[in-house]
């Protein structure tokens, strides 16, 4: 199949096909059809997978078969400001040649952010892409009208809960027409995201694919470290590896910091992404990766959804994630669209627990690497000394003040 048998207008094919699409991805091709045939969906997709793809390509060509498209028509909600922006692109790559707008509605920055909003969403454009708490802002202002639209997408509606945004989610359908369609888009299926769906879905198609599995092309590595050998094994990948794109997690973002500046001391060109910078700071190290003028960063969990960017070849895991479903999004960084990619996590004798679950959830040991001979010197924690115990001479009392016999 290729998307050309979808029969898409030709504006929008021609926006697809400037931007080197020719074959659908697997969630694409089963989405594609049934949000054409207007029906609701729950999907369940990992990460790059072309799930974005799968929502809006069918979404952009409904409203540029529309003659009218002075108003808003489509809501999609994301959980961060970061995926929200990438949506934002994707559509104005895809709908180049179609007309339709579009504008990122999320919080942070200055005031002059929110006033370029406020104009975009008075203009009416198309398509809104926004996080739950900067759209409430605007629609209690009064400032937002969400009367026609037809189609509300949830992107990564199980992340959006994990962050606490269901009663938003659920105040802001309150402002939409009962009449409209609903699709929603998940990593992870847990009870939580069901009951959502049962309360704003009507009657919706079910695709699962691939629940929880990392995609095939990523090569996943483990080398078992104690954490004095963590920072100098990783220069040596960084330095020796020949990679040209890595992202490296760390569980904290005292870590990342900290970890920045080794790495630079060392000579190599890293930057650190976390929730202290602002937001200006943020998308300027996003967009320097994406470029390919940063070739190192370093982040929290919070950038394993939040970033979408074709070409990563390294993934290294500075701690192991607590959680089995994060190791995916983490890794799912790499191996997008059908490429290929490596996957590598340290692993000290605290995580042997951890790193059990993510091999139970898929399905299969993650290849063990050998340390390299100069790093196995690095001597680990010394074992501590267990002070003896003294008897005491104290008389043991019972609950009445008498002393225990014996």
């Amino acid at each position: 199949m290729t998307f050309k048998d979808f029969n898409f207008n030709d504006d929008l094919f021609q926006g697809i096909s400037s931007m080197g699409f020719t074959t659908p991805t697997p969630i694409q091709e089963m989405a594609i059809p049934v949000i054409l045939n207007g029906q609701d969906i729950i999907a369940c997709a990992q990460t790059g997978t072309g799930k974005t793809g799968a929502y809006l390509l069918p979404v952009l060509d409904v409203i540029g078969k529309k003659d009218n498209k002075h108003h808003t028509s489509t809501l999609i909600l994301a959980p961060t400001r970061e995926l929200a922006q990438q949506i934002d692109q994707q559509v104005e790559g895809l709908a180049y040649f179609t007309g339709i707008s579009s504008i990122a509605v999320f919080g942070g920055g200055d005031g002059s952010a929110y006033e370029q909003q406020r104009r975009g969403i008075q203009n009416n454009v198309n398509i809104i892409i926004a996080t739950p708490g900067r759209l409430i802002a605007h629609l209690t202002s009064g400032v937002l009208k969400l009367n026609h639209v037809t189609h509300l997408v949830l992107d990564e509606a199980d992340r959006m809960l994990d962050m606490g945004f269901y009663d938003d989610i659920m105040r802001i359908v309150s402002y939409l027409p009962k009449d409209r369609q609903t699709l929603l888009f998940s990593a992870t299926m847990p009870g939580r995201i069901r009951t959502l769906a049962k309360k704003i879905l009507n009657n919706p198609e079910q695709i699962n694919i691939a629940i929880s599995q990392p995609a095939v092309g990523i090569d996943q590595q483990i080398y078992r470290v104690h954490d004095a050998q963590k920072t100098p094994l990783l220069q040596t990948i960084l330095k020796t590896g020949g990679y040209v794109s890595t992202i490296v997690f760390a569980s904290r973002k005292e870590i990342v910091k900290s970890l920045t500046r080794e790495l630079r001391a060392a000579n190599l060109k890293v930057k650190a992404f976390h929730s202290d910078l602002e937001q200006k700071e943020r998308e300027e190290i996003l967009l320097d990766f994406k470029n390919r003028q940063l070739p190192v960063i370093i982040g929290t969990d919070a950038l394993s959804r939040g970033i979408d960017v074709e070409g990563i070849d390294l993934v290294i895991n500075y701690d192991v994630p607590g959680d089995p479903e994060d190791y995916i999004h983490r890794i799912g960084r790499t191996a997008r669209a059908e490429t290929t990619g490596t996957a590598i996590t340290f692993v000290n004798h605290r995580d042997e627990r951890r790193l059990k679950s993510i091999e139970t959830l898929i399905e299969k040991p993650i290849r063990l690497m050998e340390v390299p001979d100069d790093l196995k010197s690095i001597e680990g924690p010394k074992p501590t000394e267990q002070p003896t115990k003294k008897r005491s001479n104290r008389r043991r009392w019972g609950n009445k003040g008498t002393p225990k016999k014996g």
